[in-house]
């Protein structure tokens, strides 16, 4: 199949896994066809008269990810194929394809480093690098090997290019680490353990200083016993995990890939100090939480020898007001001044009320398109009309909307999963094992903008609400994701041409990402603890250092050392006596309140003691409205969620405050 660009992303060849005339409208070939769909495939030249001419295929291997698709039809993906197309010949055509020159391996590596916030480690801004030495510090064996790996990289690039700023070596910009680690106080931190495997030397003998004790592979994580096969691991990085699945012995492994198939076992084990969750944290941490998403995406994909690709946003022309081919930064602006606050584009919004008022049991739920030429006027109308407020919805037929939902997606200007990460996602379907693909996209939703992030959750929600009534409208959780994924997956900011057998492998390889998307939204929308943990490290080590530069200068300015140390403590402190914490609620009428710790004691439980003692107009307070909040100490601010064992959580974050408040 190939994908041409143009204004649309048009499909103007595609190759269809039945050999058969498919007529286009959702409907299904029948019979002993459909049977050998997914084994054999024809091409479809489309001409401007829509004749289809079919040229048959042999057949040929599948790879892994067409093996979980055996039993299931291809044909709703190449339908949406020709829908797309179709619908697209009635769109106008004004947007060029840009051709971008093709970065080298050095200005690739070089703006991984400062996505991963790590910027000051080459260029003019070389050797002022103390922010980074403490990052560094945090990082897991593999995490290092992936920074170290793009350093050396851009230092040879810097050094063929002759550039006359400072060109950075390994060995310079990571001695401060060591040193630091040498002179620490706390030996349980500072030991550097040198192991026969790498005795700490790289390339011609450098000296490895990227590598890392036991202890220092996965910072902060508690000692509890092995996690289920089922589970998702969120204590120990990924590609940790996947260094020692690759030096496990081949029967673990075999018996690994047969659990690998019940996709709807995996699940997230129970966390005593509280699942985080993307919006749970501060900007400020969430910040370094996306430098280290990054990183461990590398790493991981390092360790399974899958290439990530990272690419640069693409700057085309694009409108600047509208509503369909307009940048989704530019539109939340715009909705913004109508609805403040506004997180998912008004339309999009709209357009998904407008598809469920028509009910969600309708047969063939978003793989009927409505009629092209009616699409492209309800798009004009809808561009004059939907912020002045008069246009009429109730003329929007349902399948209308559908296609104009999955139109809004397919003519945004960069795709709705980033034109940086795009292919870092089609690349998902190459991990492999389908936890690995789990974790790798728990990372990518990570890495997303806010704005991508926020509507692609949307959409994933919406979609399951589509499936949870399957029984009525014929979409399964595999049904919808062959429908979405050419939506989500093409982009006309890439020319994608390839040979035929790649393409059929990317039809079911992106078809089971969209499954994985859909399935473990939840999952894939929550912070890994040991990045949490990281953080958590860094935190404590910004704050050793900004604790010390203070002291220092306090003493210079010949302040008394000793009423500096009591200012700094909590005048709650002597208040609270041990095993109890003070919880503060300053917009309830029980402002703050001390509570004894126990062992069984939740967040839940002391948001209900505040809860109770409301009266008035603050006793309609519900649970979900407000929530207890972790402050201070090793972490910005972090939301808790209901299950959060507070005892656990103070002995994790002693210096923390406890506040109650609203999101």
């Amino acid at each position: 199949m190939n994908w041409l660009s143009n204004s649309q992303g048009v499909v103007l060849t595609a190759y269809h896994p039945s050999g058969k005339d498919q007529a286009v409208g959702g409907t299904h070939a029948k019979g002993g066809e459909e049977a050998t769909s997914s084994r054999r495939y024809g091409q479809y030249t489309m001409n401007q008269e829509d004749t289809t001419k079919v040229t048959e295929k042999p057949p040929f291997d599948r790879s892994s990810s067409q093996d979980s698709l055996d039993e299931l039809s291809m044909e709703d993906y190449w339908t949406e194929l020709e829908n797309i197309k179709k619908s697209n010949e009635n769109r106008q055509e004004d947007q060029e394809v840009v051709v971008v020159k093709e970065p080298d391996e050095g200005e690739l590596e070089e703006e991984w480093l400062k996505e991963a916030g790590l910027s000051n480690l080459f260029g003019e801004s070389a050797g002022d690098s103390q922010e980074s030495m403490v990052f560094l510090s945090t990082l897991t064996r593999t995490q290092a090997a992936a920074v170290q790996k793009r350093v050396e990289t851009v230092s040879q690039t810097l050094r063929k290019k002759n550039k006359q700023y400072q060109i950075p070596d390994v060995r310079d910009i990571f001695a401060q680490q060591t040193e630091s680690k040498e002179k620490a106080p706390d030996g349980t931190e500072s030991q550097s353990v040198r192991t026969n495997e790498n005795k700490h030397q790289g390339k011609d003998g450098m000296l490895d200083l990227f590598s890392y004790s036991e202890k220092e592979l996965s910072p902060l994580v508690a000692e509890e016993s092995p996690v289920s096969e089922t589970d998702i691991n969120l204590e120990v990085s990924f590609a940790e995990q996947a260094v020692n699945q690759k030096e496990s012995s081949k029967d673990r492994t075999q018996k690994g890939k047969g659990d690998d198939t019940q996709l709807h076992n995996f699940r997230l084990p129970k966390d005593k100090t509280g699942t985080t969750r993307i919006g749970d944290l501060a900007p400020q941490d969430m910040k370094k939480v996306g430098y280290l998403a990054l990183i461990e995406l590398t790493a991981l994909y390092d360790v399974l020898g899958v290439e990530l690709k990272q690419e640069k946003a693409v700057k085309i022309k694009t409108k600047d007001s509208g509503l369909f081919g307009v940048p989704l930064t530019v539109l939340l602006e715009q909705d913004q001044k109508k609805v403040p606050g506004t997180r998912i584009p008004l339309i999009f919004q709209k357009l998904i009320s407008r598809i469920e008022e028509g009910g969600l049991e309708t047969e063939g739920l978003l793989r009927i398109p409505g009629a092209a030429v009616r699409i492209k006027n309800l798009c004009q109308e809808l561009e004059a009309k939907f912020y002045e407020g008069v246009f009429n919805w109730e003329s929007v037929k349902q399948h209308d909307a559908a296609s104009l939902l999955k139109l809004f997606i397919r003519e945004l200007p960069q795709p709705l999963l980033s034109t940086e990460y795009l292919k870092a996602f089609q690349a998902v379907q190459n991990l492999p094992t389908k936890k690995q693909q789990l974790q790798a996209l728990n990372l990518l939703v990570i890495l997303l903008p806010d704005a991508n992030r926020d509507t692609l959750k949307a959409l994933l929600e919406f979609l399951q609400r589509v499936i949870d009534n399957k029984e009525k409208n014929k979409m399964t959780v595999m049904n919808v994701a062959m429908v979405m994924a050419p939506n989500l997956f093409m982009c006309h900011a890439f020319g994608l041409k390839s040979s035929e057998q790649r393409e059929f492998v990317m039809a079911a390889g992106t078809a089971n990402i969209m499954h994985l998307l859909i399935k473990y939204q939840k999952l894939l929308w929550t912070i890994p603890k040991f990045i949490v943990n990281q953080v958590r490290k860094q935190n404590t080590e910004n704050h050793k250092k900004d604790k010390k530069a203070m002291k220092k200068l306090l003493k210079k300015m010949a302040y008394d050392r000793e009423k500096y140390e009591k200012q700094e403590k909590n005048p709650n402190d002597a208040d609270v006596p041990q095993g109890v914490i003070r919880v503060q609620a300053p917009h309830l009428s029980k402002v703050s309140m001390a509570i004894q710790l126990t062992e069984e004691l939740k967040a839940s439980d002391v948001l209900a003691r505040f809860l109770s003692q409301e009266s008035g107009v603050a006793q309609t307070l519900k649970k979900g409205e407000v929530f207890l909040y972790e402050i201070g100490g090793n972490i910005g601010e972090r939301c808790l969620d209901d299950d959060t064992y507070m005892k656990d959580l103070y002995q994790l974050n002693p210096n923390a405050e406890w506040v109650i408040k609203s999101k």
